[in-house]
């Protein structure tokens, strides 16, 4: 299981706290609810695309001692099973439906400019299609403003918030993902299990 780093500030001073095993080690566990400190499980290793940054990121691991399954503290500018940062992407979706600008020049505004365009069209349709749930899960943060679509009301609400802030919110209850969760995943962000026996009438 997942749940959110509560670090705010750069890539490499995330790559500095992260090495402390104490530091934000959850006092209980998420999954089973046991009252107790879970223990230091090691790291696992993903990468990461930010602004002046494309390499590996070590995301903390523990393990709950009474059920024994691990939780991962994923910084919150990194998005889970996403390669570029919160801000990357967050840029790009800004430049190209709020301000109209161009594929090319949008992911030269994110500080992509080398990334195909496919990419660029991948997040504006998965956007696209999160943006009404978005909308209505942040109507709690932000009052929504008029806006011309639904598209609109929900950038407008997350620059208003702060993305990394809204990313946050709807990541904690699992309430909602920036860009869907993907298809393997359930909407609650748990993988889901089929059963391998034809059904039978």
């Amino acid at each position: 299981m997942q749940i959110l780093h509560p670090f705010d500030g750069s890539v490499d001073q995330y790559a500095a706290a992260v090495t402390d095993v104490d530091r934000y080690r959850p006092d209980h566990c998420p999954q089973c609810a046991a009252r107790r400190p879970l223990r230091g499980h090691g790291y696992y290793r993903r990468t990461l695309v930010d602004q002046g940054f494309d390499g590996i990121l070590r995301v903390r691991r523990y393990l709950c001692g009474l059920c024994k399954r691990t939780i991962s503290l994923l910084p919150a500018f990194a998005l889970p099973w996403w390669r570029f940062s919160v801000t990357v992407i967050a840029r790009f979706l800004v430049a190209r439906l709020l301000h109209g600008l161009t594929l090319l020049a949008a992911v030269c505004v994110a500080g992509q400019p080398t990334m195909p365009y496919q990419r660029g069209q991948v997040w504006l349709r998965r956007f696209r299609t999160q943006a009404p749930r978005l909308r209505l899960a942040l109507a709690s943060l932000v009052r929504p403003t008029p806006a011309a679509d639904v598209v609109t009301g929900a950038l407008t609400g997350l620059e208003a918030i702060g993305w990394i802030p809204a990313h946050r919110f709807l990541f904690g209850e699992l309430r909602a993902h920036l860009l869907g969760w993907p298809a393997s995943l359930a909407p609650q962000g748990r993988r889901v299990t089929v059963d391998p026996t034809p059904l039978v009438r």
